[in-house]
C-alpha cells in the first residue's frame, strides 16, 4: 500500500503547509536559467513552466526543453488545481505558430512541448492552431522533437485528428486524477471523454506514423485518491493504448487552489510505478516532482520505469 504522509496532509488542511523532506528542488546553474528566461522575455510568448509555477522549470530550462503555452494566458475553465487565470480569452494571434517556431530555433531547444489553455470558445478548441504550430516548428527546426499536451477538445475527435496529422512525436492528454474527484478537481472534464481522446489519437497516430508514435497521460497524487482507484485508471489507460504514464505529487500553487490531502512518499511512487509498468505501459515516470513534460526530451528514447 502506498505510504502517505498523513501528518503533512493534516497540516495543509489546517492552513499550515509544511513540505516533507523529500520534496526539494535540485540545484541548477543560475546563469543558464537566467539566460533562458531573458530570451523568453524577448517575445510575448508564454510558457506553462512559469504560468503554472511548475517546480521543474529550472530543470527543464537548463536541459534545453521548454513547454510553450499557446493561445494566450487565460483559460475558459477553472480547474481546482491550476493557477492559470480563467475568464474570456483574447482572439488567437495568427502570428503565434511562426513566432513559436522562431523562438524554438533561437533558444536552440532540443525538444519543444506545446500545450495550451482550454479554448472552449473556439469551434475546434484550438486544434488548427496546435497543428499550425507543430508544422512551423518542424519546418524551421527539423532536428527538434515536438510533444503536444492538449485539452480534451470537448470530445471533438476531428480536432484530435487534426493535431495528430500534423506529426507530433508524442500526443499527451492528462486525465489528471481519478474519476471520483473530477467534480472537485476538474469539473468541466469527463474521464471517459479523456479516454476517448487518447484512444483515438493512438489509433490514428499509429496508422499514420507507425509504432514510433507515442501517446501519454499523467495524474497528480495527493488529492484524496486511493490506490485501488489509481490502479483502475492505469488499467483503463493501458486499454486506451497509452504508452507513457507520468505520476507526480500535487503541490498547491497558491492558497486559491485545492489543498493537498496527502504527501506521497517516494517509496510509494516507486511501488506505483512498478505496478503501472506491469500493466503494460512502455514507460512510467513516477516521483514527487514528476510533471507531464519533465524530461520530455528523454521520453522517446527511454522505456521502463524512472523514479524521480
Amino acid at each position: 500500500m502506498p505510504r502517505f504522509s498523513r501528518r503533512s496532509g493534516r497540516e495543509v488542511l489546517e492552513g499550515h503547509p509544511r513540505l516533507p523532506d523529500w520534496i526539494v528542488q535540485e540545484k541548477v546553474k543560475l546563469s543558464d536559467l537566467h539566460a533562458m528566461k531573458a530570451r523568453m522575455r524577448e517575445s510575448a510568448l508564454h510558457t506553462v513552466c512559469e504560468e503554472a509555477r511548475c517546480p521543474n522549470r529550472n530543470h527543464c530550462f537548463t536541459h534545453g526543453t521548454a513547454t510553450f503555452l499557446l493561445m494566450g494566458d487565460t483559460c475558459t475553465r477553472a480547474c481546482g488545481f491550476c493557477s492559470i487565470r480563467s475568464g474570456r480569452p483574447l482572439p488567437l494571434d495568427p502570428r503565434e505558430p511562426e513566432e513559436t517556431a522562431q523562438r524554438v530555433a533561437s533558444l536552440g531547444l532540443k525538444f519543444a512541448v506545446l500545450t495550451s489553455v482550454n479554448r472552449d470558445d473556439l469551434p475546434d478548441g484550438g486544434a488548427a492552431h496546435f497543428a499550425g504550430t507543430i508544422r512551423a516548428i518542424r519546418r524551421l527546426n527539423p532536428g527538434t522533437g515536438v510533444e503536444v499536451l492538449t485539452p480534451d477538445f470537448m470530445g471533438d475527435l476531428d480536432a484530435v485528428a487534426e493535431v495528430v496529422a500534423a506529426g507530433p512525436a508524442v500526443f499527451n492528454h492528462n486525465t489528471e486524477t481519478v474519476p471520483s474527484l473530477y467534480a472537485e478537481v476538474r469539473p468541466a472534464g469527463r474521464f471517459q471523454r479523456s479516454l476517448d481522446v487518447l484512444a483515438h489519437a493512438k489509433r490514428l497516430g499509429t496508422a499514420l506514423f507507425g509504432d514510433e508514435f507515442r501517446t501519454k497521460s499523467g495524474l497528480m497524487l495527493g488529492l484524496g485518491e486511493t490506490e485501488a482507484e489509481l490502479m483502475e485508471v492505469f488499467g483503463k489507460l493501458v486499454e486506451a493504448g497509452v504508452d507513457i504514464l507520468t505520476l507526480g505529487q500535487y503541490l498547491r500553487p497558491t492558497r486559491h487552489q485545492l489543498p493537498v490531502k496527502a504527501y506521497v512518499h517516494p517509496d510509494a511512487f516507486a511501488e506505483l510505478g512498478r505496478k503501472a509498468k506491469a500493466l503494460g505501459f512502455r514507460t512510467v515516470y513516477a516521483g514527487p516532482l514528476v510533471r507531464s513534460s519533465f524530461n520530455a526530451h528523454e521520453v522517446s528514447a527511454m522505456e521502463g520505469i524512472s523514479i524521480a
